[in-house]
């Protein structure tokens, strides 16, 4: 999570910075009729179009005590006025601050992500209650870098009942693993000549599936006949190595070498499924106690099989 913080702190950011003068004039027309329910709706229906593209505004006092209706640009609903909506935090945290965003929360209403943001109302330093908008992420343009995930190992752990009968299961050698030197080549020619970026083989069910430079949004499954051919190759037209590439063309033989030797070495604990992206520079390992390991490409090579076993 924390390498997506910068980004998420961005997009808060221009969000905060976007609606934080609309909040406080909306807040100010609603100051003097904070106890007003009928006041307090006309001045939100005619706040909508303002705050534009909000889904919903509301006032609740400092309790977390709802005050106006739901208001939206199809009309009020008067049934949410008394409704206790102390619990959201960030009802409960709006007091320390004159204007914040919530936590992204997946909304009742909708069924989809939304944010809402807070705003006091005040009459001088006394806060007498907030001005609540509503906003669905689809709604919302927020500009800026997408966040990147940085080259670091990472290990997740599936599913705790196929760990618990590891031992009962042994490795079945597949089509793939008895014909290995040649998949090997023709992933190779694939990726160095033909612009391939990722390639996922899948060991135990004898398919690859493979990502091209040019067509990045979708991928490619064969299966082990289709693989063995080496007229696959004139499927896919030939292409530079990818520039934005991190993983030298030489270490692709390397990696495919090293993933064959971890689905041979332990007839119990054993590989899957491996895949190599030269792009972001991972290989992703997939074992048979359905652990997954994602890491960089030199740091994979530079771990022999003693490691994993």
């Amino acid at each position: 999570m924390t390498w997506m913080l910068p980004a998420i702190r961005e997009r808060r950011s221009i969000l905060a910075s976007h609606l934080g003068d609309r909040l406080e004039r909306i807040a100010q027309r609603l100051e003097h009729n904070i106890n007003n329910p009928d006041e307090l709706d006309n001045i939100l229906a005619n706040s909508v179009t303002e705050l534009a593209p909000a889904h919903m505004l509301y006032v609740v006092d400092r309790q977390g005590w709802q005050l106006s209706s739901n208001v939206s640009s199809k009309g009020a609903d008067h049934d949410k006025r008394g409704q206790d909506l102390s619990f959201r935090p960030h009802f409960r945290v709006a007091s320390a601050a004159k204007m914040l965003l919530s936590q992204v929360y997946v909304s009742r209403l909708t069924g989809m992500p939304c944010i809402t943001a807070v705003q006091c109302i005040q009459d001088g330093a006394h806060t007498m209650g907030f001005l609540a908008a509503d906003f669905s992420l689809s709604d919302l343009s927020l500009h800026g870098e997408a966040a990147k995930q940085p080259r670091a190992w990472m290990q997740i752990k599936g599913d705790p009942s196929i760990r618990q009968g590891l031992f009962n299961q042994c490795r079945v050698e597949s089509e793939m693993d008895r014909n290995m030197a040649d998949v090997i080549g023709i992933i190779e020619e694939l990726m160095c000549e033909r612009g391939i970026f990722h390639a996922k083989l899948h060991f135990s069910s004898s398919r690859a599936t493979l990502w091209q430079t040019n067509d990045p949004m979708r991928y490619q499954v064969h299966v082990l006949d289709e693989i063995l051919s080496p007229e696959v190759c004139l499927a896919y037209p030939n292409a530079p190595y990818p520039p934005e590439a991190c993983v030298e063309p030489k270490r692709i033989r390397e990696v495919l070498h090293k993933l064959k030797e971890l689905r041979e070495v332990d007839e119990n604990i054993y590989l899957r499924a491996g895949s190599i992206n030269v792009v972001n520079g991972l290989v992703g390992l997939n074992f048979s106690c359905d652990g997954s390991h994602y890491l960089p490409v030199e740091e994979f090579l530079s771990r022999d099989a003693r490691f994993w076993f």
